[in-house]
């Protein structure tokens, strides 16, 4: 009897159906609440330019045109409250960006003026005199400074997903606001506000005089050489980041409107998203 009782017991267990599948433990739905809510944390935009219509005056008009490139790449860091996340630039903010500044009347002015000094030093002497030597020179200072731009706000922005913008510090120690600027040519802001190398800047830079040898054919070639014209270029970047940290100063001494004195954030407001 005991024999067909094991057996019975035996079939009766057979016959159960197996047991369903443990469920993962339920502290993981508030990691994934948690990430989601990371993922969507809201970025308060910078504060708007300063607009034309804001300059009072021939002289300041003048001024205020000039100083819009400055603006465009420079975030005021110093009225808003600690923690607060900046909204960074996607990809077609950095591609507007690299436009902007490619067709700012500056750029033209600027390359009107080189043009002229190279023409008088009758540099590139294949490009010749006269007006048509000087449309030459026109045409690859202006193609040099695009592709600058094009290199350092758009194309190696976008591919190491870094903030090709100055981030202003705007208050504190001479000193240590002079470092941060010269800084900037080094550690750059990634568009996950961490700090980073400056890619753009040096790999930018490389582009640009690499291609430069193409319009300009009586270059000299050699690593000597594009070494050189890379550091110029760079010493000119570490100088206007450098007007950048102190423009709040020099905006002021000139009484103009800057827009890191209107239209900031509050630290009771709400963000903005983007």
């Amino acid at each position: 009897m005991s024999f067909l009782a094991g057996l019975t017991g035996g079939l009766v267990c057979a016959q159960e159906p197996p047991a369903p599948p443990q469920q993962p433990p339920a502290a993981s739905a508030p990691l994934q609440q948690e990430a989601s809510k990371n993922a969507a944390t809201p970025c308060v935009q910078p504060a708007p330019m300063v607009r034309l219509e804001d300059y009072d005056g021939p002289l300041k008009k003048v001024v205020g045109t000039f100083a819009r490139p400055l603006e465009r790449k420079a975030v005021p860091l110093s009225r808003y409250r600690p923690g607060v996340k900046l909204c960074t630039l996607d990809l077609k903010d950095k591609f507007a960006l690299f436009v902007e500044d490619s067709f700012d009347p500056v750029t033209f002015l600027g390359t009107g003026f080189n043009a002229g000094i190279d023409q008088a030093q009758n540099a590139d002497p294949s490009y010749g005199q006269g007006a048509q030597g000087y449309g030459r020179r026109f045409g690859a200072e202006f193609a040099g400074q695009a592709s600058s731009r094009f290199f350092k706000d758009f194309a190696y922005p976008s591919i190491f997903s870094e903030d090709p913008r100055y981030y202003r510090l705007g208050n504190g120690p001479t000193g240590r606001r002079l470092f941060h600027a010269v800084e900037h040519v080094v550690v750059a802001q990634r568009d996950n506000t961490k700090r980073m190398f400056n890619f753009s800047e040096w790999l930018g830079t490389a582009s640009t005089v690499v291609l430069s040898n193409t319009y300009h054919p009586d270059n000299q070639r050699g690593f000597a050489s594009a070494a050189q014209r890379a550091g110029y270029s760079m010493i000119q970047d570490v100088g206007f980041d450098v007007l950048r940290e102190f423009w709040p100063e020099v905006s002021h001494l000139l009484k103009l409107p800057f827009r890191g004195e209107r239209d900031l954030v509050s630290p009771d407001s709400n963000p903005v998203t983007k």
